[in-house]
């Protein structure tokens, strides 16, 4: 992943509609971030993102977010508690996979719809939605 290509190619928009089309089947939580210089660890970095970002505060601790690193050709995705507890990680590397070779393809955006949808379906399946939930973090894809 060439940094400037995947930015310049990824589609922040449908990024965004496909976490709210996601997250009306769920209470919960799901978020892209994309940073933009390398990094050597990034599961550990998006679980530090996970905190910073509030995303353990969710009430159920059910959030996910998929932490992209263009500049070291590396992505992660990390899952509070409460869905990890539920779904496990084969869950998780199947997404990867997934994501991975869609990466590796040059479909930047399809690859991080692909764990959009994979991941809301799951969260849904775990975490319906009901009447009283609310969205409680932004949409928006997130960058450093």
């Amino acid at each position: 992943m060439d940094p400037k290509e995947f930015q310049e190619q990824v589609d922040d928009q449908r990024i965004v509609e496909a976490i709210v089309t996601a997250e009306k089947q769920t209470s919960g939580e799901i978020r892209v971030f994309i940073r933009q210089g390398p990094c050597n660890d990034p599961l550990a970095a998006a679980h530090r993102e996970l905190e910073q970002r509030g995303m353990k505060k969710t009430p159920l601790r059910n959030a996910v977010l998929i932490y992209i690193v263009p500049a070291s050709r590396q992505f992660a995705i990390a899952a509070d508690e409460g869905i990890h507890l539920r779904c496990g990680e084969p869950f998780w590397t199947s997404i990867a996979a997934d994501m991975s070779e869609l990466l590796k393809q040059g479909k930047f955006t399809e690859a991080l719809l692909a764990g959009i949808q994979r991941a809301g379906a799951e969260l849904a399946k775990h975490f319906p939605k009901h009447p009283n939930d609310r969205d409680d973090l932004p949409n928006s894809v997130l960058r450093d």
